[in-house]
């Protein structure tokens, strides 16, 4: 199948990837655009996991003000240049993740800042909800691992579904935007304020 520049200038506006990344996936595709999407990602998530171990002492501290005014957010972002930094793209980006912190409220980054005692509470809390299960101890445990997964996940920042897009997480969606711009990014850390709280 011919693959014409419209073809590849349509995947590119949808993924963000080069012309040249978006004319091999095509073609290896045979054309199908879905498919192209597909290998594009799975290319950006290998690419973004060498870029991990370099180091993001670049970037920006963002700011959001929700239009009520009752709620607002701070969060700083590493990345690796200060041409990145300055990029309508990447700005837009923080900009986003800064409207889903204010959205969903998250409490951490990531599972391992998870504070210890929220864990410890809710597995007590779960524990006390099968108290009364005639189920094997073994089970139990499963079931309760499986409910503190579930609450540990809407906590992190990470593993929450976007707000823009909940398909993905903002794990997947920051894994898309180091494959798209090419250096590490990270969330260093944020504060959400609410009026009232």
């Amino acid at each position: 199948m011919e693959i014409t520049s419209k073809m590849v200038t349509d995947l590119r506006a949808r993924t963000s990837a080069g012309m040249m990344d978006c004319k091999k996936a095509l073609i290896e595709a045979n054309g199908d655009e879905e498919r192209a999407v597909e290998i594009l990602r799975k290319k950006g998530v290998a690419s973004a996991s060498k870029k991990a171990a370099r180091t993001a002492a670049q970037g920006l501290v963002a700011s959001y003000i929700h239009s009520n005014g009752k709620v607002g957010v701070l969060l700083e972002v590493a990345c690796e240049s200060d041409f990145v930094a300055k990029n309508s793209d990447f700005q837009a980006f923080v900009h986003d993740i800064c409207m889903h912190i204010a959205a969903s409220s998250p409490v951490c980054i990531s599972r391992d800042q998870v504070p210890a005692e929220m864990v410890e509470k809710e597995r007590a809390f779960a524990m006390e909800q099968l108290a009364e299960d005639k189920k094997p101890e073994a089970i139990k445990e499963k079931i309760v691992q499986g409910k503190l997964d579930k609450y540990i996940s809407t906590l992190c920042l990470l593993e929450q579904p976007f707000v823009k897009d909940d398909k993905r997480t903002v794990g997947e969606l920051l894994t898309e935007k180091i494959a798209t711009i090419g250096e590490k990014i990270e969330f260093k850390r944020f504060a959400r304020f609410q009026v009232g709280l």
